[in-house]
């Protein structure tokens, strides 16, 4: 079983709060080095995560030969350059949501993943536990024909995200709030959280055709949206809507897919309901099958552990890879457009899900 080296670039919110948490879930695993900016966050993630080097130079972490696998957790718009990079080394690759906000670099780092061996996880929330086992409900065809899907992901916003944040990090405040900058951040809520809706959509359902969007700022201190809601045009001619946004306190995180024979619900905690007729004789009279299933057991619980059993068996990730994140980045691409120009607006790339 091959051991991983793991360097982290990126020493902000999420390899605080997700990438060295999980990792240490991860079995034959090691975080050798943290590459940030503040030495403070340095200092303190390496102490409570057990990290024995840190580094401001990001390139440090590429060149390191003992290294052998890159978490990417930086800023939107240097995801890909620093991908690349660590690709090009030979590391294999852990690239943190959304993959890019470029369709060019997107194909960029689509074509240096194919040139090379290494396993590359481009897009994390879709090898979640509720994901996979969804597909398998809708593979073994308890939900016959999919119909629609809905999907809903959104918190309060950076500033509230980061409150909790700052305890891991033992700061008394944040002042590097560059999700409302648009210049550093370059997209909005529809990036930074519908990307998780979408995902969730493309996992469970399919390659996308079409989408329609609107996207406003309802409260947020930028000139980049906070809201946005779509609606989806399926390959397979189901439909679904998508939401998300920085304004909702109250935290959401849920998919449903809605099928002719019966229906499968994902909510916040870390199980899935199931209602579905048990022939195919769908009959109102007949009472449906309800089943809870507790995704506690699953044998993947995060993408950290997906990852490293792919690079252990030397495939790429069968479905958040890095083709799958560039159809999931020209649908948000294409949801700007739409909201922008008032229009429906089809996606180019094809992709077989199932």
């Amino acid at each position: 079983m091959e051991q991983l080296k793991v360097g982290i670039i990126g020493a902000g919110g999420i390899a605080a709060k997700m990438h060295l948490p999980e990792l240490q879930t991860v079995s034959n695993c090691d975080v050798l080095m943290l590459a940030g900016r503040k030495q403070s966050r340095l200092e303190v993630l390496c102490r409570k995560f057990n990290v024995p080097e840190w580094t401001h130079n990001y390139q440090d972490i590429i060149d390191d030969e003992r290294i052998n696998a890159v978490a990417i957790a930086l800023p939107h718009p240097l995801h890909v350059e620093w991908g690349i990079k660590a690709i090009q080394a030979g590391k294999h690759v852990y690239m943190q949501k959304p993959l890019s906000t470029s369709m060019d670099e997107a194909d960029a780092f689509v074509e240096e993943t194919a040139n090379h061996n290494q396993t590359v996880l481009a897009l994390p929330y879709m090898s979640n536990p509720q994901v996979l086992a969804t597909r398998n409900y809708i593979q073994d065809d308890k939900l016959g024909t999919i119909s629609s899907a809905q999907a809903r992901a959104s918190h309060g916003g950076p500033e509230v995200y980061y409150a909790g944040i700052q305890q891991i990090l033992e700061e008394k405040s944040s002042d590097d709030l560059w999700f409302f900058d648009a210049d550093k951040a370059d997209v909005g809520a529809l990036f930074d959280m519908g990307v998780y809706a979408i995902a969730n959509l493309v996992g469970t359902v399919g390659a996308v055709k079409s989408i329609t969007a609107k996207l406003t700022t309802v409260a947020k201190p930028t000139r980049l949206e906070d809201t946005a809601s779509m609606i989806l045009e399926f390959e397979n001619g189901a439909l679904g809507t998508a939401q998300t946004g920085w304004c909702d306190a109250a935290r959401t995180y849920e998919f449903s897919v809605h099928g002719t024979r019966g229906k499968i619900v994902s909510c916040r905690q870390p199980k899935l309901l199931s209602y579905f007729y048990p022939s195919s004789d769908v009959d109102e009279d007949l009472p449906l099958v309800e089943e809870s299933i507790d995704l506690s057991t699953y044998p993947v619980q995060n993408s950290h552990q997906h990852w490293a059993a792919c690079i252990r068996q030397g495939i790429q990730p069968p479905l958040s890879n890095a083709s799958t994140a560039r159809h999931v980045t020209e649908i948000l691409l294409a949801a700007l457009k739409s909201s922008r120009e008032n229009r429906t607006v089809d996606i180019q790339s094809r992709l077989t899900i199932y």
